[in-house]
């Protein structure tokens, strides 16, 4: 018999994954399809809504004509998604402009408008503060860059908009909408309208003070359901479209952060996971609501029943790769016409592992889109510094991947005062994952044993499988940590503890010296 197999969903910032995977988390197959990021000057960042569903579309469907297994086999389709981005839809699901996403900040000004006060903390009223932090176990991000201020500036800047919408709705709401008909958020997808109370984590729902105050009308907001709730059946024209039975079911699904912890085995109390994708974050599940404001650390609702999951989140990571590939080494201009791009992981782990700990003394911030934690800032810039004329390529390369993890490596000290714990292990997940050199580096700048999850690409798309087999009772959330593989476990050399403990102070002191340039240079 084959075991019962779930149709997975990962729809990062670059693109769309669509994944078989059966129960136990074996993945039979994936396809995917890229999806254009529009960068706009005055700091906006938009996808299409339409796009994503025509990938996903395209993608499902070379999936399933693979035959890789029956389709009676296949039970659900459960999605997981980047977080804090914002589809206004009217009331037959259309989306009424292109998807506001998580690097967008331009909805920042009009979050001081509406959340001003004479006692206030970076344009934030401080009572304001104190109240989203009782509730809901943090506040809106000043910068602007998730939904409690995406919905303002579509109020404010796109007022005909605003008009129109039935519903704001997350990313993942949006492609819950389109396969069920349901407009609904999750747990975890309303977390950042800063609307919810989830001081009880089974019981997360609209708080009517948070709601009045937030500038956003409330019939615009959808029902609220669990990560495991199952929504109901595909709709007819889409299952008939995928060739799939009516009776397939659509599991709520989680966003990224959640369903990577799934995904990676990080699912015990205090497990750490780090995830390495465009953006990063580091993970835990823990029994306890708690808050950091100073480091922008919280502990939320989450897939797994009666936990929350600390969330410490940095703004880009594998991004600036990205950068360095398409601008950099890979940039077809007149000098490079015909250049083919290959896997960059293989070409970075070939190249930084001929230059010495320490690049040769370059250092590299990777600030590129601001940053969320430990520090929240949106005036930061990624910078390149000490570089000589006895420097080339090559330790530009590994400075990238140094200047990641030393930034994961700051981040990883309030992590530690958060849990009340030293952390000794974290299972490694995300593309970023697949750099066996890069994950060496973590090892050795953060002084942690990193554990390579198997196949760490499919992280959210297993972790989505995992929350829709728990939906459908075929597993439980306990059963994840024996499930989960692993590749390799890299220990932490000391031969470059000193070198490393070096370049971190002045990584740190690069921060404290250009923090207000940045800002000049940024406003």
């Amino acid at each position: 018999m084959t075991d019962p197999t779930i149709l997975s969903v990962d729809l990062g910032t670059s693109g769309m994954k669509v994944a078989l995977i059966t129960v136990s988390g074996k993945v039979l197959g994936w396809e995917a399809e890229p999806v254009q990021l529009y960068v706009t000057s005055d700091g906006g960042a938009e996808q299409s809504p339409d796009e994503w569903w025509g990938a996903f579309l395209s993608a499902a469907k070379r999936l399933l004509a693979r035959d890789l297994v029956e389709v009676g086999a296949i039970r659900a389709v459960c999605c997981s998604t980047q977080g804090e981005g914002t589809v206004p839809v009217d009331k037959d699901g259309n989306a009424l402009m292109n998807c506001i996403l998580w690097m967008d900040m331009r909805g920042a000004p009009y979050l001081r408008k509406q959340f001003g006060g004479l006692l206030n903390l970076d344009g934030i009223d401080l009572f304001r503060i104190l109240r989203w932090v009782r509730l809901t176990g943090g506040m809106p991000s000043p910068t602007g860059k998730d939904p409690a201020a995406h919905m303002l500036l579509i109020r404010d800047r796109f007022p005909e908009v605003y008009e129109r919408t039935y519903k704001f709705l997350n990313v993942l709401d949006f492609l819950n909408l389109r396969l069920t008909g349901r407009f609904v958020a999750t747990y975890d997808s309303i977390l950042t309208s800063w609307v919810t109370d989830q001081r009880a984590p089974e019981a997360v729902h609209y708080d009517p003070g948070l709601v009045r105050d937030c500038g956003v009308d409330s019939a615009k907001l959808p029902e609220i359901v669990p990560c495991t709730a199952v929504l109901g059946p595909l709709q007819a024209d889409v299952a008939a479209a995928l060739g799939l039975p009516a009776d397939v079911q659509v599991v709520a699904g989680a966003i990224d952060n959640t369903a990577a912890a799934i995904g990676a085995g990080a699912v015990e109390d205090y497990a750490m996971h780090l995830y390495i994708g465009t953006s990063s974050w580091m993970t835990a599940h823990v029994p306890f609501k708690k808050t950091d404001i100073a480091s922008s650390l919280a502990s939320v609702p989450c897939a797994v029943p009666g936990r929350y999951l600390l969330t410490a989140l940095q703004a880009t990571a594998g991004g600036n790769l990205t950068f360095l590939r398409d601008n950099v080494i890979y940039h077809k201009d007149e000098l490079l016409q015909e250049a083919d791009v290959p896997d960059i992981f293989k070409v970075l782990d070939q190249i930084a592992m001929r230059v010495p700990a320490g690049s040769n003394g370059v250092l590299y911030t990777p600030w590129i889109w601001g940053e969320r934690a430990p520090v929240d800032d949106r005036h930061l810039r990624a910078g390149l510094y000490n570089i000589s004329l006895h420097n080339n390529r090559q330790d530009i390369i590994r400075a990238f991947l140094e200047g990641i993890a030393f930034n994961t490596r700051w981040l990883l000290q309030p992590v530690e005062k958060f849990l009340g714990r030293k952390v000794h292990s974290i299972n490694i997940v995300g593309g970023g994952a697949q750099s066996d050199v890069w994950c060496q580096i973590f090892a050795d700048v953060m002084n942690v044993e990193i554990k390579q999850v198997s196949d760490p690409i499919y992280a959210n798309a297993r972790g989505a499988a995992w929350i829709a087999a728990v939906g459908l009772g075929e597993i439980s959330f306990s059963d994840v940590p024996r499930l989960v593989e692993f590749k390799r476990t890299y220990a932490p050399q000391s031969v470059h503890r000193g070198v490393y403990d070096e370049r971190f102070a002045v990584f740190k002191d690069v921060y404290q010296q250009m923090k207000n340039v940045y800002k000049r240079l940024n406003q």
